[in-house]
């Protein structure tokens, strides 16, 4: 800056006339200088403002902002134009539910046992039953003992942030105990009981609440329909449809690799997705051996006794498959695929681990439906590293392709059977209504938004007729007419579920057919 020095009048003129004019200079630079930097300063202003709401034009209609850019100078360049539409869509504002403020009864722990979707229902019953006791909930434990030994823990397979937030307008979850109380636990000062199965919400108003008071801390060591089908307050049914259809939601990473497979799927057409349960464990489990040879029955037969929470340990195979208690065969299925009509090119999804007897047990589906495709052989090894030896994780992702399917079949009603079953009910777009083949009542005082086609085999009555046909007393049209016949209205349509007193394990199982969630039509979403 200029050092304007003090005029001394006693000085030559001379000297005056140049100090004076140094001066004059000084603040004539001063003065350009500042506008230059109030025009610098207004230039950068407009740009900033130009270029915010060209961005908001972009978000308003993609085709306003171009139509106001022409004839009209820009203050940055075209590389930098294209850099700031390549940057990613700001996140949705996420708008969480307010928390509910009630006094807290204690602290409830769960270990979930089983299979991924034997924990996914029973997880949905304890955060019911944790909402109506007023306590508050530990993030459930996940099964890692059990045949499959798989070590994810409930953030590997679900979208913990969001089951915690999603659910905090109903019971407060925490993803560990407080430490004073998480001392405690490790000192043993704490109540740990397998509640009794299929209980009505009485039984834990009257019998674990009290524990929650006095312990403080209760853990409930087995969870699986631990919670009855029927009979409990409206509320605690539409709660638990909300945390199965909700709450529950997969890792991104899973649901971004299953998306890609229904894309992959999608793109040459319509599939169908078969469950066929006929892996070694379920074998071994239910001791049904109808097609394997003496020595895989043998083995079979070995490993059933080597697990000792399987109790049955004598099982008659043949009187088990005659009433129709065994998962079909592949041989089987693909018999009566067919006599459904099942297009023969149609893509089939086989949702299963390793299939028991490998090509050799494949070989008569392959030959019928040779679109047969696996995880496996629609992604690179790369994309299915992660999740080796994670089964959960990896029945995660035949869940979701399960429920995206044109059709779903379930060689067995096992867990995944039944929970993919109820939650593709819930889905779909129809409004046609029939009866039961098991006799119940459609539900006509309702109109549903609909349901997606899942086609519920009656293994008791399809394993005679197999039989029958390939003994030569039936002949193909009359197998195949028969077989339509008896599935004409067993496609997961919207009905009641058949209640059976004092035999919950014979009734429908609610989260098969969870009829008080499905919307009707003339109710607001």
């Amino acid at each position: 800056m200029c050092k304007v020095e003090e005029v001394e009048w006693g000085m030559g003129s001379r000297s005056r006339v140049e100090k004076l004019k140094n001066a004059m200079a000084c603040r004539s630079r001063m003065r350009v200088w500042m506008k230059r930097g109030m025009t610098s300063l207004l230039v950068w202003t407009s740009c900033v403002l130009f270029l915010t709401c060209y961005l908001q034009l972009m978000a308003m209609d993609q085709t306003w902002a171009p139509m106001l850019l022409k004839g009209l100078p820009s203050c940055f360049s075209h590389s930098d134009l294209s850099l700031s539409l390549q940057l990613p869509p700001p996140p949705p504002i996420l708008v969480r539910p307010p928390k509910r403020v009630y006094k807290n009864n204690g602290y409830l722990m769960i270990s979930c046992n089983g299979g991924l979707n034997q924990m996914r229902a029973a997880i949905c019953d304890m955060v019911s039953i944790a909402r109506f006791l007023n306590v508050t909930l530990i993030v459930p434990e996940l099964d890692k003992t059990s045949f499959w030994a798989d070590p994810s823990e409930f953030q590997d397979i679900f979208d913990l942030d969001h089951f915690i937030t999603s659910l905090r307008d109903e019971v407060r979850i925490l993803k560990e105990l407080p430490p004073r109380l998480k001392t405690r636990v490790g000192l043993g000062m704490f109540y740990s009981l397998p509640p009794v199965s299929w209980s009505n919400i009485s039984y834990y108003l009257h019998q674990i609440l009290p524990l929650l008071q006095k312990y403080k801390v209760v853990h409930l060591n087995k969870t699986d329909a631990r919670l009855a089908n029927n009979g409990l307050p409206l509320e605690i049914q539409k709660l638990r449809c909300r945390v199965n259809f909700n709450a529950l939601r997969f890792t991104s990473q899973i649901e971004e690799l299953g998306k890609r497979v229904v894309r992959i799927l999608r793109e040459k057409g319509p599939f169908l997705v078969l469950h066929l349960r006929y892996e070694m464990d379920m074998l071994a489990f239910s001791g049904c051996t109808h097609g394997c040879t003496d020595e895989e029955a043998k083995e079979l037969t070995r490993m059933r006794y080597a697990y000792p929470w399987w109790k049955e340990k004598i099982i008659d195979s043949n009187a088990k498959r005659r009433e129709g208690l065994c998962p079909l065969t592949p041989e089987e299925t693909a018999l009566i695929l067919s006599a459904l009509g099942i297009d023969s090119n149609v893509q089939i999804y086989i949702a299963a681990g390793q299939i028991y007897g490998g090509e050799r047990r494949m070989a008569s589906l392959a030959a019928a439906f040779p679109n047969l495709v696996r995880k496996e052989t629609l992604l690179e090894p790369s994309d299915l590293e992660f999740f080796q030896n994670h089964t959960s994780q990896m029945a995660a992702l035949d869940y979701l392709v399960a429920l995206e399917s044109d059709i779903f079949v379930p060689t067995y009603d096992g867990n995944m059977a039944k929970v993919v079953e109820g939650h593709r009910r819930t889905v779909g777009a129809s409004n046609q209504f029939h009866g039961s083949s098991r006799g119940e009542e459609p539900l006509r005082d309702l109109v549903f938004l609909g349901f997606k086609k899942t086609i519920q085999l009656d293994r008791r009555l399809l394993v005679n007729l197999v039989d029958e046909y390939r003994n030569g007393s039936l002949s193909w049209d009359e197998f195949s007419y028969t077989v339509k016949e008896a599935h004409a209205y067993r496609m997961g349509i919207p009905n009641r579920r058949v209640v059976i007193p004092d035999k919950p394990k014979e009734e429908d199982y609610f989260y098969a057919n969870p009829h008080e969630c499905l919307q009707p039509l003339d109710e607001p979403l």
